[in-house]
Formats: C-alpha cells, structure tokens, sequence
C-alpha cells in the first residue's frame, strides 16, 4: 500500500440479529466510514429499520434465515474489495480513534493478519480478550503493555489484513455461535501468521449485549446449547475423538449436577441457558469440517 491506511481502506462487517437496541450505539463511530456492510440473520425486531435510518450508507444483507456468526461474517468477507475489513459486533462501541489506531498498528506490522485492540467491559475496566493458544498452553502474567503477538483474540472486534486472510482461510461455518474465532485464530497462527493485541487501543464491549428480541428465555437456551456444541466441535476438531467423548460427559455431569439447585432457586436466564448446555451435550454430534 502506497499510502498510509485510512478509513477508505476498511469495510466494517457487522452481524445482527434482534440488535436493534445497539445501532444507536454503533452509528456514531461508523459515521466517517464509507464501507459498511451489515449482515442480518432473520432479526424479528427493528434491527434493518434501525441500520436503514441511523447507517444509511451500509449495505445491508438481508439473510432470510439465521445462518449463524461465522456463516454471516463469510457473506460479507468474500465481497470486501478493500485491504482491510474491521469486524465489529454490535454490541461494540467504536471510535474513531480506535480505528486509526489499529490502522497505525497494521501499517507497522504489514505481514500481520489480525489486528485486536484492547476490550473494555460495561464498567469501563480493562477484558483480557487475548491469550495464548489454549491447545499449547495456558497463559499467565499481566497484561501487555505494547503490541505484542498472541495466540487468540476475541472476535468481537478484530481488524482483518484481507490479502493474508484469504490465504488461510475465514471462518469455519461448522460453527454456530462460539469458537468460531479461536478456531480462526489456530487456524492463522498454524500459517506461521501473526495476531497482534494493540493494547493502547481500547473498544467499549458491552458482552452478551448483542441479542434480545422477543423471546429472551429463548436466546438464552440458543446460547447454552450452542457453546456446548461448539465447544466439542472445536475438541473434535483440534483434538481427537477420545477427548471429546471424555469432555463430553464430564461436562454433561457437571450440568445435571448444576440442574438441582437451579430449579430450587430457579433464575429464569440461568435455568434456559443451562436446560440448552444440557440439551447440546446430549444431542451432539461431530458433523464434517467445512473450512471456508
């Protein structure tokens, strides 16, 4: 790139589904961002009329059923033509700062595939949304006080160096919801490519915040039963069948465990997402890998 990378050089992916309550949030930092690309995954509330009225230069992709997180930031990605693609959850707070910042970070580090920043949580305290690779081993020590290689970063917000991502592949449609990311990730640092955290670089992450619609005790099932899910498909996957058989029921056992007390002190959001964490172990079963 000849020029310094600016916002011209970015499409923002973002990918909904009943957000409408965070488009607000989101509309003021994509304001000066010409590229945006709003993926929808069937909402049933004011998510399209929301992003129609306060992002009105988005291009807005219309799923007619919800095809899933990694599935949805696909469609989007294989249609980005510019040199950078942010993914952003709407749940997210982004400034414009944020965004010149990782934008400096890929300038210095032009082999880099993914570029994070540092999430700050509803409170404003610093999230350690990065490690090192789990399947190598567990990460300890304080948190990174410059730009620095890591193993995984969260996919809540991440800066995509596209010419690098299209050589190792985008996300792994096996995946619902949940480790879609940490599967990218492995799969990024196994092409001997670089994740760099640019912790100088901090994005406001409201978490869980992206989803309500009109059957909240409903969402809370889907995600219990999905990080299950995908929580042995990446054993399956990374690992070997003996381990995940043994995850498996170790998890389903500590779940019917959890059962008792949870309907004896009943929290109606606890109790869905943990009936789906049961109802996901118990249904499983490891489908064929279709990295994109």
């Amino acid at each position: 790139m000849k020029h310094p990378p600016r916002a011209s050089d970015v499409t923002v992916v973002i990918v909904t589904y009943n957000s409408a309550h965070c488009i607000a949030g989101l509309a003021p930092g994509l304001a000066s961002m010409p590229h945006v690309t709003v993926v929808d995954n069937a909402s049933n509330d004011d998510t399209v009329a929301e992003v129609e009225r306060l992002i009105p230069q988005a291009k807005l992709v219309r799923n007619p059923r919800n095809l899933g997180f990694g599935a949805a930031n696909n469609l989007a990605l294989r249609e980005v033509t510019t040199p950078f693609a942010l993914l952003l959850n709407p749940d997210c707070l982004p400034e414009h700062a944020a965004l010149a910042g990782l934008l400096e970070t890929a300038q210095r580090f032009p082999e880099a595939a993914i570029i994070a920043p540092h999430l700050l949580g509803r409170s404003g305290k610093l999230e350690l949304n990065y490690r090192w690779s789990g399947l190598h081993w567990t990460s300890r020590g304080p948190a990174a006080e410059g730009p620095c290689c890591v193993g995984f970063a969260c996919g809540a917000v991440m800066l995509f160096n596209m010419e690098v991502m299209r050589e190792v592949g985008l996300f792994d449609e096996d995946f619902f919801l949940y480790y879609e990311d940490e599967d990218l990730c492995h799969r990024v640092l196994a092409a001997r490519r670089q994740i760099i955290v640019a912790p100088h670089v901090t994005v406001q992450h409201l978490s869980r915040g992206s989803v309500r619609g009109n059957s909240p005790l409903r969402a809370e099932f889907l995600r219990g039963f999905h990080h299950a899910q995908s929580k042995l498909i990446f054993t399956a996957k990374h690992r070997n069948a003996g381990r995940t058989a043994r995850l498996r029921w170790k998890t389903l056992a500590l779940a019917l465990a959890t059962l008792p007390p949870r309907l004896l002190v009943p929290a109606p959001r606890h109790l869905a997402r943990l009936l789906g964490r049961i109802w996901g172990l118990c249904v499983f079963k490891r489908a064929p890998s279709r990295n994109a």
